[in-house]
């Protein structure tokens, strides 16, 4: 059954309208209705052509549903992207790429949407420790065991950012990323002390733990697809537990006396060797050298016993009698008697000496 001004209603006579008005009544001054054909009949006067009801009326409707949807297209597409920040943009919740800083555009909501992840902000993940007024120690995070199974306090932070390559990855890839990260760095903080003894944590090996545990933490994170960036991994402090302090003081204070005692022994050791090497030198140079001296002197003996020989062969009676007396006086030179040769001559007088303190002694001369 139509609803006209000729047929009427269930509700109402022929010629009346829904309210009991007849079709030229007007409503109360605040009716709803009254204000709702008062404001439609002047947007019918905007619309071009909008003299007919049911015509006038189609235009109406498509100009409103034009208007809105320029505005819900207009307010719902841009947005705007901060200079730390990339805007990863969804269709219907799947990622369709990302932005950078500035102006942007995207369907509205509920098709599209725009999420801003500040890429270029630090993190900081703190591990055995809670850097508050407080700064309170978690001691089921700090405490870890060394390879030589010592337990030592480990306290850490890891400094890290959101990869601005893939900041997709951090939204969609991982449930709780500030969660993980620190889930993993305190995983191979632990796999790395376990490879050290306890006195190269303490000492030695603390500037190599770091890289370590950086190259590690990024390699895991690397195999989720996590979208973090490592940064930096700082130790904070290492520490042996409170109870054994003092024993660990002991055992410190006596590696420190042992190693003192082998500086000593080192000392003394690179004054006595130089030492006795300089005189095993000296002995060897003497050694040449005497060994020099005697080949040059027996050298030079042959030489000479060479040149008497030629000189012998010259005249050998000469020669050999010089030879004989040469050696005579070599050989009776430093003694107190004197033989004469009486061949030829009248004999000497004997005489008797009256004081032999007055004998000269051997090796005087005539």
């Amino acid at each position: 059954m139509s609803w006209n001004n000729q047929g009427g209603g269930p509700w109402r006579s022929s010629g009346q309208g829904p309210w009991g008005q007849g079709p030229g009544g007007s409503q109360p001054p605040g009716d709803l209705e009254e204000w709702l054909r008062r404001l439609q009949e002047r947007l019918r006067g905007l619309v071009p052509g909008g003299g007919g009801s049911a015509t006038g009326g189609g235009r109406l409707i498509l100009l409103l549903a034009l208007i809105a949807l320029v505005a819900w297209f207009a307010l719902g597409s841009f947005y705007s992207v901060q200079p730390n920040e990339v805007g990863v943009n969804l269709v219907f919740g799947r990622y369709t790429g990302k932005t950078a800083a500035g102006l942007n555009a995207n369907w509205p909501w509920p098709i599209g949407e725009a999420i801003k992840v500040p890429v270029w902000d630090q993190q900081i993940t703190e591990v055995g420790y809670v850097n508050d007024a407080a700064s309170s120690d978690v001691i089921t995070e700090s405490q870890m065991l060394t390879g030589d199974q010592n337990i030592v306090n480990v306290r850490f932070r890891v400094s890290w950012q959101i990869d601005p390559a893939h900041p997709e990855y951090y939204i969609f890839n991982v449930l709780n990323p500030r969660e993980t990260v620190k889930a993993v760095a305190e995983s191979i903080m632990r796999e790395v002390v376990g490879l050290k003894s306890i006195d190269g944590v303490l000492t030695s090996d603390r500037k190599s733990i770091e890289p370590d545990v950086q190259a590690r933490m990024q390699k895991v994170l690397d195999s989720y697809q996590a979208g973090v960036l490592v940064k930096q991994v700082q130790l904070q402090s290492v520490d042996a537990p409170t109870q054994v302090i003092p024993a660990y003081r002991d055992v410190t204070a006596a590696q420190q006396d042992q190693q003192r005692a082998v500086n000593d022994a080192e000392t003394y050791a690179n004054s006595v060797v130089p030492e006795a090497e300089g005189r095993a030198s000296r002995i060897l140079a003497e050694a040449k050298a005497y060994k020099q001296q005697t080949i040059l002197e027996a050298q030079g003996q042959t030489a000479r016993y060479s040149q008497i020989y030629a000189q012998y062969k010259n005249a050998p009676g000469v020669t050999r009698e010089r030879m004989y007396l040469e050696t005579m006086e070599r050989v009776l030179g430093g003694m107190s008697k004197t033989i004469i040769d009486a061949a030829g001559v009248s004999a000497p007088v004997p005489y008797l000496a009256l004081d032999p303190s007055t004998s000269k002694p051997a090796g005087a001369p005539k």
